[in-house]
């Protein structure tokens, strides 16, 4: 982390003085620089990279850094308000429409601005990452022989094995596919599964991710609620009944955002409603990494006592390693898995190479063991920090479910005198102008919210300490809206 901030500092050093040469002006020597600013070699050559991607340098080799020759103005923007028509011709009016929202994934993709905490994050933290670990991997792997070469479509065998391993003794290699991430395994699961404008159900409430996927395949999501086991098998099966859908979307282990776990009675009762509706379940096994040290043992993974291939079973790398660790895996048995890999295939040929062999390191060193019981003390950690300061500090915020896995607090808002539930956008808008960002809680859902909720993230911060800092922010944000003038039900002063 500290070379990474020298490179940053360095940059934006260079970066304010590159006025000072007229384009094409040679800039000084890296061994210049490296005595100018004190710093190594490795630091100046990263930052002279930097300034050239961003197209403000231009290097010679053997002859040193210039500055870049100033860009040209881009041409005036033509009319694009025919798209706005081209767009919404959806096929007619029974068509569902096919417009993307992705403002629910974006709440925990973008980076909140400098000094405010993240706990609207949807990754771990830096300091949680295996960065040395994911660093030494991608070494190894571009060494390999062929690492650059063209992979199977289907994955690499040795990681198709491996995650078949993971998901349990029943599960081959060749019922496998090497997916670029969780999110593109949906993506293609959905799509595989129900054709345009078909009902899919899905937990109530749910990803956000999942939903907006749903949506851009023009899919109808209708919600199954849940309670404090999982989702109700009762209601599960009348919604099969009622809408005919042939997809149940589920998360049955430390479902995002309500943390809970499917109980063991529910999970056979599940799998027997969809076969009698000759219905899939897409199982969303995102959160198996992310155990906290104190959970006991888990359940297997659905997929894992499905002889029939009912589950599609999708499960990543990239929530317990790194964002760009984007390799994930969808599992299938039967027909449905040529489904599978032909929308695959079409939508990007393969995972890139390089990214897979790292993966083939990463999880087959020393250092992957270390880096799981790592992750699960620290969440453990965090999880208990947070949960203690909201209890001692917001206990008005009703927590109804202490995790033991995942990233992130569910929490309900308390309903106001007049019994309706506390504006949750009045609640966030006022989290941030305190600095703090906190996710709101009806992206979640895809019909109307029983009440508002928000949830906060505790893997996206780097400790305790931070933590109860952002509670202490959230505590004043929530003063603010009940002192006179500010309001539970809309934004304050």
């Amino acid at each position: 982390m500290h070379e990474r901030n020298s490179v940053l500092e360095l940059v934006t050093s260079l970066r304010g003085e590159l006025d000072r040469y007229s384009p094409g002006g040679k800039l000084p020597s890296s061994r210049a620089l490296v005595e100018r600013f004190r710093v190594s070699p490795v630091t100046v050559s990263r930052a002279i990279a930097q300034l050239a991607a961003e197209g403000l340098v231009v290097t010679r080799p053997g002859s040193g850094a210039f500055r870049a020759q100033p860009r040209t103005e881009l041409p005036a923007p033509g009319d694009t308000s025919w798209q706005e028509v081209s767009l919404s011709g959806d096929g007619g009016p029974e068509a569902v429409p096919r417009s993307v929202d992705a403002s629910g994934v974006l709440i925990t993709l973008t980076a909140p601005p400098p000094g405010v905490i993240e706990f609207n994050g949807g990754y771990l933290h830096p300091s949680l990452q295996p960065e040395r670990a994911l660093s030494a991997a991608l070494a190894r792997a571009g060494r390999r022989p062929g690492a650059w070469g063209r992979p199977p479509t289907d994955g690499l065998p040795e990681l198709r094995s491996w995650f078949a391993r993971e998901i349990g003794p029943t599960v081959a290699g060749s019922d496998v596919l090497i997916t670029a991430g969780g999110q593109s395994a949906l993506a293609t699961a959905l799509r595989a599964l129900a054709p345009p404008g078909a009902p899919v159900l899905v937990e109530s409430p749910t990803y956000p991710g999942m939903l907006a996927v749903a949506r851009a395949a023009g899919l109808r999501p209708v919600p199954v609620p849940m309670d404090a086991d999982g989702v109700r098998p009762e209601l599960l099966a009348d919604a099969f009944r009622a809408t005919g859908a042939r997809v149940f979307v589920t998360q049955p282990l430390f479902q995002n955002p309500t943390g809970v776990v499917l109980a063991p009675a529910r999970r056979p009762e599940v799998l027997a409603i969809a076969r009698a509706a000759g219905a899939f379940v897409v199982e969303d096994d995102f959160a198996r990494r992310l155990v906290h040290e104190d959970a006991g043992p888990l359940p297997a993974p659905l997929a894992a006592d499905d002889p029939d291939g009912v589950v599609v079973h999708v499960c990543s790398l990239t929530k317990i390693a790194s964002p760009s660790l984007r390799v994930g895996a969808l599992a299938a048995r039967g027909p449905v898995l040529e489904r599978l890999r032909a929308i695959q295939v079409v939508d990007s040929f393969f995972v890139p190479r390089p990214l897979q062999e790292a993966a083939l390191e990463l999880v087959g060193s020393p250092s992957w063991g270390r880096h799981l019981g790592s992750v699960a003390s620290g969440l453990k950690n965090r999880r208990t920090a947070m949960a203690a300061a909201l209890r001692a500090h917001l206990p008005e915020l009703a927590l109804t479910h202490l995790p033991a896995g995942g990233g992130s607090l569910w929490l309900r808002l308390p309903a106001t005198g007049a019994g309706t539930g506390t504006d949750e956008s009045a609640m966030v808008s006022a989290a941030l102008r305190a600095s703090v960002a906190i996710a709101p809680g009806s992206p979640y859902f895809c019909a109307e919210p029983p009440g508002g909720h928000v949830r906060l993230s505790f893997a996206a911060v780097s400790g305790p300490a931070e933590i109860a800092e952002g509670v202490r922010r959230l505590r004043a944000a929530r003063d603010g809206l009940l002192r006179p003038g500010g309001s539970a039900g809309g934004p304050g002063p």
